[in-house]
């Protein structure tokens, strides 16, 4: 898309509804300093009323949360809300015309049993939304007006993986996967859980939903099988862990032939090389490496003349992996330089 000068310093109106969780906090402050749109309204229900400083001072913003009626004054509408909530609201919006982003797994399969199976809520085939990792799908995403924004455990192993299976001239045969990805508390949402408190989660490490975590089918959507016929035997253990943001994950890949690390370093970096929020690091990456960015960041960390393959990637869950995702997304679909605000 060629824009005008004109068009390029156009400023869109931008309403979040959702605004008060951890991700609605980030796409606020990315919001309050992007010079392409202008933070119209903070939509929250539980915390409807008070002042978005009074809940997260760091923000400098004056504005009150309010509870969401319908307005359709915006032009842009991010849907930071739990799963479930967006699946009347994103089609009301997308018929009044509206550019939305939903941050929730309401729109990003495209199985109606697999998001029935895997996030056990009924949904009816009526929203086509595009889904927007931009690595992969920037042509779907430049043309859409609607965009499902991927999860965070789906981002960091996507990324990690998909150069070896999407490279339409160096595909290698993947024979499995074993992930196993850590991610800081915030991942579950600012929730009052017992099990997310300090005394609970202070030194602590466990897994959870092994085998049914609803990014599983996302992961293998993006990735071109199905969690249901999958053209690879593959596992992923999610984890928690005392750390507050971060995703580390671990992928342990069995290929057909012998694994060159050399090799697959550079078959990564032609795959990535016009990617601004990708980087492809030689020396092993840390989850500080990306904290507060929204960068992905890949070390091949192993490889064997046996074919098996280790990678290792880290992302910040509520940028790369939520609303500095998001942000990428809207300027794509804006036309604009995705790396705007987010540098």
């Amino acid at each position: 898309m060629n824009l005008s000068v004109s068009e390029c310093l156009k400023r869109y109106s931008v309403s979040i509804i959702g605004a008060s969780g951890y991700s609605g906090a980030e796409l606020t402050r990315l919001l309050l300093r992007h010079p392409n749109v202008e933070l119209q309204e903070l939509y929250a229900f539980s915390q409807a009323g008070k002042n978005a400083a009074e809940l997260y001072p760091a923000l400098f913003c004056d504005k009150f949360y309010k509870p969401y009626n319908g307005e359709t004054e915006s032009d842009i509408y991010f849907l930071a809300l739990p799963h479930g909530e967006a699946l009347q609201l994103v089609p009301q919006l997308v018929s009044a015309g509206k550019t939305v982003i939903d941050l929730s797994g309401d729109f990003r399969l495209k199985s109606v049993l697999e998001h029935e199976h895997f996030y056990k809520q009924l949904k009816t085939p009526d929203a086509v939304m595009t889904y927007g990792m931009p690595e992969l799908f920037r042509e779907e995403i430049l043309k859409g007006k609607a965009v499902s924004n991927p999860g965070c455990f789906a981002t960091s192993i996507v990324l990690g993986i998909a150069p070896l299976l999407l490279d339409t001239e160096h595909a290698l045969k993947v024979r499995a996967v074993n992930c196993t990805s850590t991610s800081g508390i915030s991942g579950a949402g600012r929730s009052s859980k017992t099990e997310l408190s300090f005394s609970e989660m202070s030194e602590n490490i466990r897994a959870y939903k092994v085998g049914v975590h609803q990014h599983t089918p996302e992961i293998m959507q993006a990735l071109g099988t199905s969690a249901s016929n999958p053209a690879f035997d593959f596992t992923f253990t999610p984890m928690i862990g005392s750390l507050v943001r971060g995703i580390y994950s671990v992928l342990n890949v069995q290929l057909e032939g012998p694994a060159d690390k050399e090799y697959i370093t550079q078959l990564y970096r032609k795959f990535y090389t016009d990617e601004p929020f990708v980087r492809v690091r030689e020396s092993m990456t840390e989850v500080k490496h990306v904290y507060r960015t929204n960068f992905c960041d890949i070390h091949i960390a192993h490889s064997s003349a046996t074919g098996s393959l280790v990678i290792v990637t880290a992302i910040d869950n509520l940028l790369k992996g939520a609303a500095g995702q998001a942000i990428q997304n809207m300027n794509i679909m804006l036309g604009i330089d995705e790396t705007t605000g987010l540098l």
